[in-house]
């Protein structure tokens, strides 16, 4: 039982630490984290704000706030704001996820989440089946008549969603928390929410971590068929140059790939045993929905490391590995907000995307239209949010900025870290090779950022750390990787 004594010794010490600090600043506003709150370390609370933030009269949201206080007695002055991917992804509700991650920056710094309005427990547009989304058909027959349903149900007005709006929430909460100057670090959708924070309140700005670049002018998804074909050809390519391993146990496997999507044009139906619940099942399988599938695994490079496996049994007309696959990465109930996605992504990308568009950018890609055929079907009657012209052009700042890029990243590769470092004048671009989708957990990368917190100095920081780190081996049977001798 010792270790149950040090585990509490440890708890009541963070409390101590945090309640030191309870009469100062931010934590003033908040109270210890309620159990259906968040971690039982932080403090949380809420920040009203007007849904019309214009009119500054109506209906108000409550944003949901969760801060890790900083385990130093006498903290640095500027908290880590953390922004989440989605768009849809609430920051607070992942705490207990989130927080973890970010750790290694607590000791100097309070790290803060907020759900942006919008997501989490922010007055979310929450249009989630009601019952666990357990049919993988989903993906072919796309419930578009749900996001109707759900709009019509929603107290909200969906156009008051838009990035702008809640970047300008989050100063919102800044000044309420006390922080005079914030760094800020933002995933995926969360390094445009970060971008155009850095955009519209450059003063309240120390130093800004971006990890797979979304800015603002990217016209999501239009360009996922294409860094997802990127993505897959270094996968297939990685696996040829593997002699002794990958290219020994899957012989020819870029052509064992272009036959799947042959067989998969004749829709064949398929038995299988659901992942989920157990049950022997069939189903039509689509070039689609595996294509899907394949496109969200190349997010990750452990995940990455089971497609030769994976590609090579589907081609044989196994597809249970595929199928579990599909349900490798479900995130907690609430965490993500499809309302929110839609009116981010209807008002601020898609006006912005023509039919020539698309079939220039899709056309000979594994996924093809996928994404437009199914997300953003709900466009076509989502409302859309007033965007200005000027949302669209490059962010321009001498703030310091780094910037990270996984080497392999299906949906943000190195092209938009270079894009957008080009208007940043204090900026360093760090690629990370082997890397997927979102770099602060692999090797050396989480480093790198608290050194660079530390000295909000990009062009000092010595990244050659990254240069060891590679793709995790490919798995040649379901065992693992060949050990090699």
């Amino acid at each position: 039982m010792g270790w149950m004594r040090l585990a509490l010794v440890a708890a009541m010490l963070l409390l101590a630490a945090a309640c030191q600090r309870a009469g100062q600043g931010a934590l003033d506003h908040l109270h210890p984290c309620a159990i259906s709150e968040g971690p039982p370390d932080a403090w949380c609370g809420t920040f009203r704000v007007f849904e019309n933030r214009t009119a500054q009269a109506g209906r108000t949201i409550d944003l949901k706030i969760v801060v890790a206080p900083a385990l130093r007695r006498n903290p640095e002055p500027d908290p880590v704001f953390v922004f989440e991917g989605g768009p849809g992804g609430g920051a607070a509700t992942l705490a207990s996820q989130r927080i973890p991650m970010f750790r290694r920056f607590q000791t100097d710094r309070d790290i803060v989440l907020v759900d942006q309005r919008g997501t989490g427990a922010s007055n979310p547009l929450d249009c989630a089946a009601d019952d666990a989304d357990d049919d993988l058909s989903s993906v072919d027959e796309y419930p578009v008549q749900r996001f109707r349903t759900c709009l019509e149900q929603l107290q909200a007005d969906a156009s008051f969603y838009t990035t702008s709006l809640a970047m300008d929430d989050i100063d919102d909460v800044r000044r309420y928390l006390g922080y005079e100057r914030i760094n800020l670090w933002g995933g995926s959708y969360g390094t445009r929410a970060a971008l155009v924070y850095l955009k519209q309140h450059e003063a309240s700005v120390r130093a800004v971590v971006l990890d797979g670049v979304a800015p603002p002018d990217m016209r999501i998804p239009l360009y996922m068929a294409r860094d997802g074909q990127r993505a897959l050809d270094r996968v297939l390519d990685d696996c040829e140059k593997d002699t002794s391993g990958c290219a020994k146990a899957y012989p020819g496997l870029r052509k064992t790939v272009d036959s799947l999507w042959t067989q998969l044009a004749a829709r064949p139906r398929v038995s299988f045993v659901h992942p989920r619940t157990g049950k022997p099942t069939s189903l039509v399988v689509s070039q689609r929905l595996i294509a899907s599938i394949v496109f969200q695994s190349l997010y990750s490079p452990e995940v990455t490391a089971l497609l030769p496996q994976l590609l090579t049994d589907a081609a044989r007309g196994q597809f249970q590995g595929m199928f579990a696959l599909a349900f490798s990465a479900d995130l907690p109930k609430g965490a993500m907000s499809e309302g929110m996605f839609l009116s981010v992504v209807c008002a601020e990308d898609m006006p912005r995307i023509s039919a020539d568009d698309i079939q220039r950018e899709t056309a000979n890609r594994f996924i093809g239209t996928a994404m437009f055929d199914t997300r953003m079907k709900p466009c076509e009657f989502w409302p859309k949010g007033l965007v200005s012209a000027d949302y669209y052009a490059p962010v321009s700042s001498s703030r310091p900025v780094l910037i990270f890029s996984g080497e392999d990243d299906p949906v943000t590769p190195p092209s938009w870290g270079d894009h957008v470092r080009e208007t940043l004048s204090n900026s360093r671009h760090v690629v990370v090779p082997g890397a997927g989708h979102i770099t602060l957990m692999r090797g050396c990368v989480r480093d790198l950022v608290a050194e660079f917190l530390d000295s909000a100095n990009p062009a000092g920081l010595d990244a050659s750390c990254v240069k060891t780190l590679s793709r995790p081996p490919f798995f040649t049977s379901y065992t693992g990787p060949e050990q090699r001798k």
